[in-house]
């Protein structure tokens, strides 16, 4: 069943990593369900073109250029949906990347530091930069995107910078989500398999063949569907439920949306 199309209406949602992937799937679904969409990405020019998309379409969105390494950008970002809507009620925390992928002794501490950085440093930094709006607003849904990789798989070696900081969102979202329970803010985190995105394309693989442990999905096939990795819409799809009010009694949790992917391969 699709999700009805105004269960979003009036509400506010800011998507940080917004112009391609997963981000763009969640702007674009969030707006069609009748949110207005704050997009953030570095990339200013694939931003406007999703933002330009939407409101084509008749929805509401606000392209916003900003690095999530950046408390000043994030600050000024948040700003600006507050003068245009005054007020915010989710916040999706997807931006990140996989970096480089390499022996351990391989990676150098910049490499290390630039995975975490945006990874990890970029989640606390945009849900910080949300907190006083959110409450302001009367409370809403903060949703970080994690991964399986560093949760619950553990076997794709040369990863180890992008499975900590993945991991590290998961203890930081369980945190947060008991300390702002008293805002009616409700945390709450996705953990994606496999799925067709760029994020691959802006991987550094660097000297790591055979380093990997030799295990695979059987014939190289999701477990519940028998076929191909995931498309981002079925994220998407989790981002609106637990952006919408029927996961209203839902904090502190962490959603595998990979079709049981992880559940071979830990």
């Amino acid at each position: 069943m699709n999700p009805p199309t105004d269960s979003l209406v009036e509400k506010v949602a800011l998507i940080t990593g917004a112009a391609s992937g997963l981000g763009e799937a969640t702007v674009r679904l969030l707006a069609a369900c009748g949110a207005k969409v704050a997009a953030v990405d570095r990339d200013e020019a694939a931003l406007q073109r999703v933002v330009d998309d939407i409101i084509n379409s008749g929805g509401s969105a606000l392209a916003l250029k900003a690095d999530v390494t950046s408390a000043d950008q994030l600050a000024a970002a948040v700003e600006q949906i507050n003068q245009a809507w005054g007020r915010l009620d989710i916040v999706v925390a997807n931006a990140g990347i996989n970096g480089v992928w390499a022996r351990l002794e391989e990676i150098e501490p910049e490499e290390w530091d630039q995975t975490l950085n945006i990874n990890l440093k970029g989640t606390f930094l945009t849900v910080r930069a949300c907190t006083n709006l959110l409450k302001n607003t009367g409370g809403g849904s903060v949703i970080l995107m994690s991964s399986g990789m560093g949760t619950r798989m553990f076997s794709t070696s040369g990863s180890s910078a992008y499975a900590t900081s993945k991991a590290g969102m998961v203890a930081f979202g369980r945190m947060i989500a008991l300390e702002l329970a008293r805002h009616k803010i409700r945390v709450n985190t996705i953990c994606p398999g496999a799925f067709a995105t760029n994020i691959v394309k802006s991987t550094t693989f660097r000297n790591n063949r055979n380093l990997h442990l030799p295990v695979l999905f059987p014939d190289g096939k999701v477990p519940l569907t028998g076929g191909p990795n995931g498309s981002p819409i079925q994220v998407a799809r989790v981002v609106w439920f637990l952006a919408s009010d029927l996961s209203d009694f839902v904090t502190g949790t962490e959603v595998y949306v990979d079709g049981g992917q992880s559940l071979l391969v830990g």
